[in-house]
């Protein structure tokens, strides 16, 4: 194994360890302790909260911004994928050739599109003066790295980039990963859990559909 390799490695284990240190936090803590009597189904609301609470219909603003709902949509997905191609490109990727080169430029286009995506995000971000106030530098570090992890990752597939570039670019993505933004992959459960367990709980979540 190379040195940047392991550099890469190192760094993967550090943010596993610090990301499940608080998930463990986060499961000590529980769900929120209720005191009113229950008008509906917990097990509903939290359905409803991973479904049709995120439809963009649901949601406050959504809707009025359906490309930027979209793109944030394939661009968490390419996220997802580059993460999960991690240790398949680090402890197989001698065996790659037994892979259909239509699959890898397959999944190489797939992650240019969501990359492009994340890139239209974070100039939406810097020329949009109401999202430039809210932003901090933890918003614009977190979707470079995120959107570099992606457009390595793609070149990795199809041996167009050096080693050195790809496992750098993770190590430097799985450090910041624990203290950024991106921890956001791991509260976004538990925050639609804890939502969908108080709404489903008062009979709000799932709506009564008026007729």
């Amino acid at each position: 194994m190379e040195w940047y390799q392991i550099l890469a490695v190192i760094s993967a284990i550090l943010c596993i360890t610090l990301l499940t240190a608080k998930l463990v936090n986060l499961i000590k803590l529980g769900l929120p302790k209720e005191l009113s009597q229950p008008n509906g189904s917990v097990k509903e609301g939290i359905v409803y909260s991973f479904t049709g609470a995120m439809s963009p219909k649901a949601k406050e603003s959504a809707y009025m911004h359906m490309p930027t709902y979209l793109g944030g949509i394939v661009y968490h997905i390419g996220t997802f994928v580059s993460l999960f191609l991690f240790p398949f490109i680090l402890f197989l990727s001698d065996k790659a050739d037994r892979v259909p080169v239509m699959i890898l430029y397959f999944v190489a286009a797939a992650l240019t599109i969501s990359s492009m995506a994340g890139a239209g995000i974070l100039v939406k971000r810097i020329m949009t003066d109401k999202l430039r106030y809210f932003s901090s530098a933890d918003d614009y570090i977190s979707n470079i790295l995120t959107t570099a992890i992606q457009v390595v990752t793609a070149l990795i597939l199809i041996d167009a980039i050096d080693p050195v570039l790809y496992y750098s670019t993770a190590a430097i993505l799985f450090v910041w990963m624990p203290f950024g933004k991106t921890r956001h992959l791991l509260y976004f459960f538990f925050a639609r859990v804890n939502l969908g367990y108080f709404y489903g709980r008062r009979g709000t979540w799932p709506p009564i559909k008026k007729n």
